[in-house]
């Protein structure tokens, strides 16, 4: 398993191969446009309208936060670890976040957060969480109370789908499936700019389905937290493909150090690479066959691992019902920062009447 210490943004990014140039609407000097809010709130900042807006991303192993201005601009910046397990020092690290940044820009700032999870919407409280320790609370409302201010909270799948719609690898798109491969295996969908949310609050969950077309070394599959075996998660996220290099070699490495002995010619670790490829595929020939996206966008620290471009869209094609596969597969515009940027723009631009 990859230690608290991982961190997503140290992969090697040798080799990538993302095809055709396609710059980000920020290298353009435009900034990012403002997608549609998702839902409303009862209440919001009364001094929204031009104020900063602050973005958390809850990550298993790091906790990201921003602060943008109104043209998309990084006013502020920084990066804690996740306390592992711990709910209130989870809620306390959020706080004392916000305040830092907050005290970096001396600008009071909405603040929408993305999560490994999603709120039921039937109790409020979180479900579906890899970060276990969240689920069955009512976080929102939690860190409403803490920051004095309404919190919005969403999947971080679903921040990244919006961010990477909006501004990043997905412009231009009509439908983007986007897929984090950190710790965890999160999707999200976006549809014209606006994420899909579905009725149960769990649309893009393509992790916590089976791994497709197992071979026989394949079944059961590895257990999950979810109380199933075999669930993509514990095949394709940094933990899973640290795993599976164990199980194979006997050695205990993080996904980090698989990747670079990769990179250096390694064969274990190359193996290792490639299983992990050619499941990943079969992962989203199901999505392609059923959602079948004008694009796909990877984000997560696994995202940085520059074979998926160049070997994902042959192997897709193997799996797809149809004669030609040319769905394009795309890194994160915005790297592992994507879903920060799209939990800051969960709050419009003007208070809602």
């Amino acid at each position: 398993m990859i230690p608290a210490s991982y961190n997503d943004d140290t992969l090697p990014v040798s080799g990538r191969d993302d095809g055709p140039a396609r710059p980000c609407a920020r290298s353009q000097g435009r900034g990012c446009a403002r997608p549609a809010s998702e839902g409303s709130l009862d209440e919001s900042p009364s001094r929204l309208e031009g104020m900063t807006r602050i973005g958390i991303d809850l990550g298993g192993t790091k906790t990201e936060g921003i602060v943008l201005d109104d043209e998309g601009r990084v006013l502020a910046r920084r990066r804690v670890p996740t306390p592992h397990g711990e709910y209130d020092a989870t809620v306390a690290t959020i706080v004392a976040l916000v305040a830092a940044l907050e005290q970096e820009t001396g600008r009071y700032s909405s603040v929408g957060v993305g999560i490994p999870g999603t709120l039921s919407p039937t109790t409020g409280l979180v479900k579906n969480a890899n970060s276990t320790w969240l689920i069955g609370r009512p976080f929102d409302r939690d860190l409403t109370v803490a920051l004095n201010r309404p919190v919005r909270l969403a999947n971080d799948a679903n921040c990244l789908a919006v961010s990477e719609a909006t501004d990043g690898a997905g412009v231009g798109a009509g439908v983007v499936f986007a897929v984090i491969l950190g710790t965890g295996c999160g999707g999200g969908i976006a549809i014209n700019h606006r994420v899909l949310t579905g009725a149960n609050a769990i649309a893009g969950e393509w992790g916590h389905s089976p791994l497709p077309w197992p071979n026989d070394d394949e079944r059961p599959g590895p257990a999950c937290y979810c109380g199933r075996r075999g669930c993509l998660e514990t095949w394709v996220s940094g933990p899973g493909l640290a795993a599976d290099h164990a199980r194979v070699t006997g050695e205990t490495l993080d996904a980090v150090t698989i990747a670079a002995r990769a990179d250096a010619g390694d064969v274990a670790a190359l193996a290792t690479l490639v299983r992990h490829q050619h499941r990943l595929a079969r992962g989203l020939a199901t999505v392609v066959n059923l959602l079948d996206p004008d694009v796909i966008v990877i984000g997560g620290g696994l995202s940085k691992l520059g074979a998926l471009y160049r070997t994902l869209p042959g192997l897709l094609a193997a799996w797809c019902f149809s004669d030609v596969i040319t769905t394009p597969i795309r890194p994160a515009c915005h790297g592992d920062s994507s879903g920060v940027r799209g939990a800051a723009w969960l709050w419009p631009l003007e208070p809602a009447p």
